[in-house]
């Protein structure tokens, strides 16, 4: 059901059509993830901002936006209809002739929030899966039948994806991120977002299962002294062979792998980001010597952490 097709050869255009009262913590929680996927992807996502008629707009809490373009001249990877508050007014036969028309033009049309109503009276979620804010859940089941409706945070079916709401938004692009850019840069996404940035208001998911976001969690407090497997199952409650399967279904990888990934993260932004000696970035990210260390981080980014500290430093 939550599946996303990889294409990660070319930039991803996403667009969002924002109407007036639209949620600015969900265009954030939507917008910011994309952002932070471009610091660690060659070829990432690039965005707009539309409205119907190219008009600014007004979000709910009075921040006025100027959009990029009007909708009628725009096409994409993907389209996100966030209409948020004033979504029943906003339900008129233009709209949902211009949603008809431009999902011609996109590979999928998404509804955040209230937006699968919009799509929904266009008919464009017939027989397919699909969710909407819980506030509206059952009268969205009522109104429009022919939609296979669902309790659940986010849906992809196909080329239809919705999402209930602000705070989902976040966790729908990280996987989305990850089927474009694979796991461990979702990972990084979650990481750099969660990292004591203010950077959005919402709670950010490391992973799907609580379980195994509680385990990111501890190996993130203990990069310098690392945890072994044993104690981190201890610690999450989980049997070893039960936490290894669980981060296989989540990242595709170890917990051994995943723990090493986040310890060469902190590597890398100590090197790019100061001047502390490359013995001691050894020593903070849970390396017994700088030998050990240098040959993991060629490993991982295909330079030791000399040559990169030389780059930036030339840059």
């Amino acid at each position: 059901m939550h599946q996303w097709k990889i294409h990660s050869d070319r930039v991803m255009q996403i667009d969002v059509l924002l109407f007036d009262a639209f949620s600015a913590l969900c265009l954030a929680n939507s917008i910011e993830p994309l952002r932070a996927a471009n610091s660690f992807v060659r070829r990432g996502y690039a965005w707009r901002f539309v409205s119907l008629d190219g008009a600014p707009v007004c979000s709910s809490s009075g921040m006025r936006l100027t959009p990029d373009a009007a909708l009628q001249d725009c096409k994409g990877d993907m389209l996100i209809v966030m209409p948020s508050y004033q979504f029943v007014e906003h339900d008129t036969k233009i709209v949902r002739t211009l949603l008809r028309a431009a999902a011609l033009r996109y590979g999928r049309v998404a509804g955040f929030d209230t937006g699968s109503w919009l799509l929904a009276s266009a008919g464009l979620l017939d027989g397919c899966r699909a969710t909407i804010h819980w506030d509206a859940l059952a009268q969205f089941e009522e109104t429009f039948p022919a939609v296979d409706v669902l309790r659940e945070d986010f849906v992809i079916d196909q080329d239809r994806v919705t999402c209930r709401g602000a705070q989902t938004a976040f966790d729908l692009m990280l996987s989305i991120i990850a089927g474009t850019h694979g796991t461990s840069v979702r990972l990084d996404v979650a990481d750099l977002l969660g990292a004591g940035s203010g950077e959005t208001s919402a709670p950010v998911p490391l992973a799907k299962s609580r379980t195994v976001s509680k385990a990111v969690a501890l190996m993130q407090a203990n990069l310098e002294e690392p945890l072994t497997i044993r104690d981190l199952a201890r610690h999450v409650g989980r049997s070893q062979r039960d936490l290894l399967y669980q981060f296989r279904q989540e990242f595709g990888a170890s917990p051994n792998a995943v723990y090493r990934h986040l310890r060469l993260n902190r590597c890398r932004k100590l090197v790019e980001e100061t001047e502390i000696p490359v013995s001691e970035i050894a020593v903070r990210s849970g390396y017994q010597n700088t030998a050990a260390m240098t040959r993991a981080f060629r490993t991982a980014f295909d330079e030791t952490p000399q040559s990169l500290r030389r780059k930036q430093r030339n840059a």
